[in-house]
């Protein structure tokens, strides 16, 4: 088949852009032509929260990637309808995950549908925000109409789409694949070497952009109780803030912990990913909610434990008490399951779990439903 993939690619960065990359490369693996377009203008710069939209890093090799989208211009979206429709491709993955995008996305999407060959299918990531606004009642509806079919990574996704959906178009859904491009796994004590930390301590590791959804407060509320700092555990926040750091900071500060909390909160690049997940005893997602992670998948490639949250879709892929803990979003829920995973030593026998439920995670299990979704359309 000949797809073309619209959404945030190189040389923007972050977790979305490794998923659309990694999806397309499985694509073209599996012999289909794939072309990707992404943006010249992803959003205006007061929109964005972190530092830069743009990665320093070497474009992808092998995967065609075009910079043709302006999300904040009209007539650009209908030029790029056109120039894809005269391409006449077969199916046209729109990867989408915020209100923001919905008329761009919307309208291009559109000018497709000129061309009854083309199959227009809508990869979403998100469909509501975890802070839901004005926009996203009214935006979203645009996209949903302008779609053949959807493909979510839960099925919480597929309800919220339920609410747009007045036509029942068809739906599938397949787990978040695991991320397997962040470099090789380390040994614990090479990792922690390289990052500057005792080879012999405990770490727990909270990774990523940090949001108030993320619930690093509870996480740091959590080391604050002796029981969990008797026994050594230090926690490293690896991730850029994307809102106001004081109020953690004030926190650290007040529990007076700022001995055992590693802070790196710059955006970490691709090539240093694995030294984090490596050095990591366990993985930490305090979410108060949440409809699916990409860290989870991170934590899966490099086989390491992991704490979740059971908001949205997390407790569906981290079978509780295998490998790892399925808790409430509260401090001392998550104080007590960090004590048990270290007091017990559980290290060793979830990670021997993990190997085996990671092969649940593949990419051609998300490739084969986007395609399900497409020949559905077509019935």
């Amino acid at each position: 088949m000949h797809i073309v993939i619209i959404g945030t690619a190189h040389p923007y960065r972050g977790g979305l852009a490794a998923f659309n990359e990694r999806l397309a490369a499985q694509f073209r693996n599996e012999g289909h032509q794939v072309e990707m377009y992404t943006f010249t203008l992803q959003y205006p710069s007061f929109l964005f929260p972190g530092k830069t939209q743009y990665t320093d890093a070497p474009a992808p090799a092998n995967l065609s990637i075009k910079r043709r989208i302006n999300s904040c211009n009209p007539f650009n979206w209908l030029s790029v309808g056109r120039e894809i429709r005269k391409k006449n491709p077969d199916l046209v993955v729109f990867a989408y995950w915020m209100s923001f995008m919905a008329p761009c996305f919307g309208t291009i999407a559109r000018c497709l549908h000129r061309n009854k060959h083309i199959r227009c299918v809508a990869l979403v990531h998100n469909m509501l925000p975890h802070d839901a606004k004005a926009i996203d009642r009214i935006f979203p509806p645009y996209f949903v109409n302008s779609m053949h079919a959807f493909t979510t990574l839960s099925e919480a996704v597929i309800a919220d789409i339920n609410h747009f959906d007045r036509h029942n178009k068809p739906k599938t859904w397949a787990p978040h694949p695991i991320y397997d491009h962040y470099g090789e796994r380390l040994p614990k004590e090479e990792a922690r070497r390289q990052l500057g930390l005792n080879t012999n301590g405990r770490y727990v590791l909270f990774f990523g952009f940090i949001r108030d959804y993320k619930g690093l407060d509870l996480l740091i509320d959590a080391f604050g109780d002796p029981t969990l700092q008797d026994l050594g555990a230090k926690l490293i926040v690896a991730g850029e803030f994307y809102g106001d750091p004081k109020p953690y900071l004030d926190r650290i500060r007040t529990l007076d912990i700022h001995d055992i909390v590693v802070l790196h909160n710059d955006y970490i690049p691709d090539n240093r990913v694995n030294l984090y997940f490596c050095a990591a005893d366990i993985v930490a997602q305090p979410y108060k909610n949440a409809t699916q992670s990409g860290v989870t998948q991170v934590a899966f490639h490099f086989e390491k434990p992991m704490l979740v949250t059971n908001v949205g879709g997390l407790a569906e892929i981290v079978p509780d008490g295998k490998i790892g803990y399925v808790v409430d979003p509260d401090p001392q829920a998550i104080t007590d399951a960090l004590v048990k995973y270290f007091k017990e030593g559980k290290e060793e026998e979830f990670t021997a779990a993990l190997r085996q439920e990671k092969l649940k995670y593949t990419w051609n299990r998300m490739t084969d439903a986007v395609l399900r979704a497409a020949q559905a359309a077509s019935n």
